[in-house]
């Protein structure tokens, strides 16, 4: 009898650790999924998985008590209007329409409803949502620090203006939408 208690004991133990397993993996695709190139990223500036995928997990939490909204369409159309703008003076001033964007994609975040902290929050908390451009956001951020510091050359500001542009045309798209099914 006791040694049937002590199998069924094993069993259990190994069900559990398999339970466990599964759940553990099934969240890892999850997060890999959701957060795509940004995963990988997290990943590898944590002190291990489990921390990175910690953090991710308090990324989602952290979002989901924003009050996130899409924008009205005149408001969408005034910060369209506003990028062209911006995009439509580079030439004449790129440094100029570098701090330009950063400024707008500011204001469409604060429209939007994410509330403006420290850079790394921000982009922590778009790649919530925007995973697939936090990358862009980080370059042209980084690009644009530095070309207040040191300057930087007129292709790294186009760069930026890409990479801003990215994230722009993301938060102006209603909820759902790819930004080129908005176009049509």
């Amino acid at each position: 009898m006791g040694v049937l208690v002590a199998i069924v004991i094993v069993a259990v133990i190994v069900l559990a650790l398999a339970f466990w397993f599964i759940q553990k993996s099934r969240r890892q695709t999850e997060l890999k999924q959701r957060f795509g190139p940004e995963y990988d990223r997290t990943i590898e500036t944590a002190e291990s998985r489990g921390k990175g995928e910690k953090e991710l997990a308090e990324r989602e939490k952290r979002v989901e008590q924003f009050e996130l909204k899409e924008l009205e369409p005149r408001q969408a159309e005034r910060f369209a209007d506003q990028w062209r703008s911006a995009q439509g003076r580079f030439v004449d001033d790129p440094g100029g329409a570098i701090g330009e964007a950063d400024s707008l994609v500011q204001d469409v975040m604060t429209a939007r409803g994410y509330p403006i902290t420290d850079f790394e929050q921000q982009a922590a908390d778009i790649s919530v949502d925007h995973p697939e451009v936090v990358s862009n956001y980080r370059a042209a951020h980084t690009i644009a620090e530095k070309n207040k510091k040191d300057g930087s050359s007129t292709e790294d500001l186009r760069q930026a203006m890409i990479h801003y542009r990215a994230l722009f045309e993301e938060l102006l798209v209603p909820v759902g939408l790819a930004p080129s099914d908005a176009k049509r």
